[in-house]
């Protein structure tokens, strides 16, 4: 069998319901040069029995399924990352979809424009009705996701779908785990690229997306308040960098000790600025108060 281009991965936990229909999209895909990875991240419904289903029929590319102790999306990453082959690769989760000819225009995008100069490809995800989430890219051949990140651009960011070389996400991988904290946001190593490449801008619908109530997506503060030092990590890479603006970074401080309360200690910040990091203290430490307030019947 001719190796793929593109390897196609969906981490999933308890999804086998939802990840039908991702399955059926791949099948009606227009170019069949991919391979299907799934991370089972610990599921306990039947999503083992179907994919062993799915990997019995002709339906015209590889599945590829593995089974892992649950540790959340990041570690769903890792694994994926670890055992990827093929040039690129992409996230698509298991309650999102792509439309049929997405394989099809992102080789073909790739083949004419990419090179070891950029990362990959950015594009757009859509919501089921059919609307842009957020807004177009800036109309321009290549963007920094870091650029997005803080707001160099007059839009309003929304979900992106990324496209990335494999090989540089096993540069950056795999990303580290805190012990009992499962939202440890993957963008994090997107944004780690970013520090060296620019991505390709393909300002197309490249997903279909759905929000899942229990999904990443959903009760951030929850999120904040059971992964504190995960996103105490993020905030650190967020104040690394240098091209950000005072009020960028001054937010970024104040959720920083945020997370350092909530976690109950010092998480490590290098190279601050020390009248940034005294002048956000009290607001960081309402910022925990309120998290907590707001959680508190809801934390698990």
């Amino acid at each position: 069998m001719d190796k793929k281009t593109i390897t196609v991965f969906t981490p999933a936990y308890n999804r086998a319901d939802t990840m039908k229909r991702n399955y059926q999209a791949l099948c009606r895909q227009t170019l069949k040069d991919f391979v299907w990875l799934i991370i089972d991240d610990g599921s306990t419904d039947n999503t083992k029995e179907i994919v062993a289903e799915w990997m019995q029929e002709n339906n015209g590319f590889e599945i590829r399924y593995i089974y892992k102790k649950n540790g959340g999306l990041h570690t769903g990453y890792n694994a994926a990352i670890a055992n990827a082959d093929t040039e690129l690769m992409m996230c698509v989760d298991s309650d999102d979809y792509l439309p049929d000819d997405a394989i099809e225009r992102i080789i073909n995008f790739w083949r004419e424009n990419g090179s070891d100069k950029y990362a990959g490809i950015v594009g757009l995800d859509y919501g089921l009705q059919g609307y842009v989430i957020g807004d177009p890219l800036p109309d321009q051949k290549s963007v920094n996701l870091i650029d997005l990140l803080i707001g160099k651009y007059p839009i309003h960011n929304g979900d992106r779908k990324n496209i990335v070389r494999t090989d540089l996400y096993k540069a950056v991988a795999p990303m580290k785990s805190f012990p009992g904290e499962k939202n440890f946001n993957p963008h994090y190593m997107h944004l780690q690229i970013s520090e060296k490449y620019d991505f390709l801008v393909l300002n197309e619908n490249l997903c279909y997306v759905e929000y899942q109530p229990e999904g990443m997506s959903a009760s951030i503060l929850k999120q904040y308040r059971n992964s504190p030092r995960s996103f105490a990590e993020i905030r650190k890479l967020y104040l690394s960098f240098r091209q950000a603006s005072l009020k960028f970074k001054v937010r970024q401080y104040i959720h920083y000790w945020s997370s350092c309360m909530l976690a109950g200690s010092w998480c490590g910040l290098k190279n601050f600025n020390p009248l940034l990091l005294i002048f956000s203290f009290p607001v960081g430490v309402l910022l925990s108060f309120y998290i907590r307030v707001k959680t508190s019947k809801h934390k698990s």
